[in-house]
Parts: structure tokens; sequence; C-alpha cells
């Protein structure tokens, strides 16, 4: 299916990774990508010029928090999420589903949606593929995600079979408003599930590509399940996936994990992992994580990562840094949380060109191995 002003082109290989772009009706994105997560129409702690200073071609927003406040409706009425953030690049929005299984004090799905309690006030609310997508093309999001049911670690194979065909019957049903109703130039992506058990997630991938949809998403992982089992079940399914369309990971974060992925073909990914760890303390960087709280950086006046070029490792020590955080200043928050979205896309940048290099496989060795070594974080 061709949709206008999207589209995704792949530029390169080497291995199995892939080095591509995705067109879309507010700009391009390069990949291999990683998407800052604006739960609610913001990048925490961040604006969205110094979200766009890391680096970052698109974020990612959350259709089940903007539904419930401030309401998609008003959102439309002030000009759709772009301007309403004043974000000019990209925006992918999940479903909600994620959120309504793991935020919902309580829910209940059947085969027409599910119900659930809000998180915020204990409102009830009811959720189905129709309303997800009115919210996401209500938003003018230039990718959303289609509804679907995941399955908890561990799930036995009932389970998961149950799950993924609800899951394929859902995305039929988004895929019928979205054609009917959605904007020129948004782009429906289904999202295979299956849990860990490989023979589902082929049938879930062959289901949903008869869809013919814009891209397709991997879901359902990182739930709690051991990395490896998580990366034996990309490697059943990602070649399954069209080799001409994005491939999304979802809600896999850690370094390491991303390299791993991108190995294996992967295209895009999102996380909270960068920005929630940096308000906590933890920051990412070339050699691992560091946990600029602890004692032995009160008196460090390096910067957090020395292989870095970002404002805050430019400008302030880790002596300076930790102070912040000792004495609960918001701008520790905002300075790690810079620094570890800054050090998330300097990453894609670096994965990217060694993938344009033919030189994969060595600069995941090496990437790796540094990761490895960690700093001392004083523990």
């Amino acid at each position: 299916m061709t949709i206008p002003d999207f589209g995704y082109q792949r530029l390169g290989t080497s291995g199995r990774a892939r080095r591509g772009r995705v067109t879309t009706a507010h700009g391009t994105f390069e990949t291999p990508a990683f998407m800052p997560i604006g739960t609610q129409a913001t990048v925490k702690t961040l604006d969205s010029k110094e979200v766009e200073g890391t680096g970052a071609e698109i974020i990612l927003g959350n259709t089940y928090h903007l539904y419930l406040r401030p309401g998609h409706e008003l959102i439309e009425r002030l000009g759709g999420l772009h301007r309403f953030m004043s974000w000019n690049r990209p925006i992918l929005t999940d479903s909600g589903g994620y959120q309504v299984f793991s935020l919902a004090r309580l829910n209940k799905i059947e085969e027409e949606g599910v119900t659930f309690q809000s998180h915020l006030d204990g409102s009830r609310h009811h959720l189905d593929p129709e309303l997800s997508m009115q919210i996401q093309i209500a938003l003018g999001s230039d990718i959303i995600m289609a509804l679907d049911t995941m399955s908890p670690y561990p799930a036995n194979e009932e389970r998961a079979r149950e799950d993924l065909e609800r899951t394929t019957r859902w995305a039929r049903r988004c895929r019928d408003v979205w054609l009917k109703h959605g904007h020129p130039g948004t782009a429906l992506f289904g999202i295979v599930q299956g849990g860990v058990h490989d023979a589902l997630r082929l049938q879930s991938a062959e289901e949903l590509i008869e869809l013919d949809l814009p891209g397709y998403a991997i879901g359902g992982l990182s739930v709690g399940e051991p990395m490896e089992e998580c990366f034996r079940v990309l490697d059943g399914v990602t070649p399954a996936l069209p080799e001409d369309k994005p491939r999304y990971l979802m809600g896999v974060g850690r370094p390491e994990d991303l390299l791993d992925a991108v190995d294996r073909g992967v295209d895009m990914f999102d996380c909270v992992l960068p920005t929630r760890n940096a308000r906590k303390g933890s920051v990412f960087t070339s050699r691992g994580k560091l946990v600029i709280r602890n004692r032995p950086y009160a008196e460090d006046t390096g910067p957090i990562d020395p292989d870095c070029d970002c404002p805050v490792c430019t400008t302030y020590s880790r002596a300076y840094l930790r102070h912040l955080f000792s004495t609960r200043e918001i701008l520790g928050l905002k300075l790690a949380s810079l620094h570890s979205v800054s050090y998330y896309q300097r990453l894609m940048r670096d994965v990217r060109k060694a993938i344009e290099e033919d030189r994969w496989d060595a600069f995941y060795k090496e990437t790796k191995q540094r990761l490895g070594l960690g700093w001392d974080d004083g523990r």
C-alpha cells in the first residue's frame, strides 16, 4: 500500500543490520532510530528545542495519557499535537493498550475492547480499536499504532494464541478506521504478538502482513522475560517481516540491547529508560551506567562521559551534578536527562555510520566491549 508522504527507503546493509530513512508528512528520520518518549506531550524536564538539539528526529507520544488529559479533542482544536508541544518533526503515538494493561487499576478485556479504570481518578473508560484510531488521528500523529493485546510473561501457548488472534482482529478494525478517516500521510503500524512462542510469532506476522500496512512493530517483549528469550524471538520473527517497510521493537532500551536488536535487522526503538533513570541520578555513558549521586564523585571535576560532546559534558562536572542531586535541585534532573538523551542519539548516529561504512560487525563488538567495562559507580 502506498501512503502519500510516507515511505521507507533502505539505504544499505552490513550483515543483518539495516541503514534506512523514513519519510513522513513532518520530515524524514534516519534509521536505526531511537525515539525519546514524550509521554504527556513532553520529554520530561526537556523542552522541544533541547530535544531537537540532541539530534532526535522523531519522538513518541502516549495515547492513553493524552486521552485522559488534556483530551484528544482539545489538542485537535488547538491544532494537533505537533503545534501543541511545538515539535515540528515526526511523532509516533502508541495505541494506549500497554498503559491500559500496566497502569489501570482494573480492566476487563472483551472482543469489543477493554474497559478500564483511570489511574488518575478511578473513572471508568472503554477503549476499543475504533477509539484508539480516532484519538491518534485527532492528535495528528505521523505514525499510529494498532490497538493490541499483549501476553504477560510467562504465558502459556493457549493464552498467547488468544492474545495474538485478538490483536489481528483488532488490527483489521484499526485498518478500516485508518483508511476511512486517517489524514493523508498518516501511517498505521501493526504489532506482532505471540509471547515467546516462535510459531505464534510467525503466525502473527503472517496475519498482519496480509493487511499490507506501512510498517510493523514487535510488541510484548521486555516484559520480564530473559533477554536471551527476547533475542531468540527476534531471530525468528524479524526475517519474516517485509524488507521494504520499517521494523519497530517496542519498549527495549538498554544500549547493549539496542545493539543486539540492530544486529537482527530492527530499525526503530523507544524506551523510558534513559530519562527515567536520569531523573534518579543514573546516566548512560559510552562505558555503561554511571550513578552520579554516589559519594566518589563529590570532588570529581571530570565530565559525565569524556567521550561525549553534549552541552552537559562540555560544561559541567560530575561533582556539580552530584551536588544538584544531593540538594534535590531540579536542574540536576534536567542536565542528567539531557545528557542521556544526547548519548542515545549519538549512539544511533554511530550505529548508522558503521552500517554505512560496512563495518558493523567490528563496531558492534567494540561497542559492546566498552559498555561492559563500566565506570566505577561507587557501589
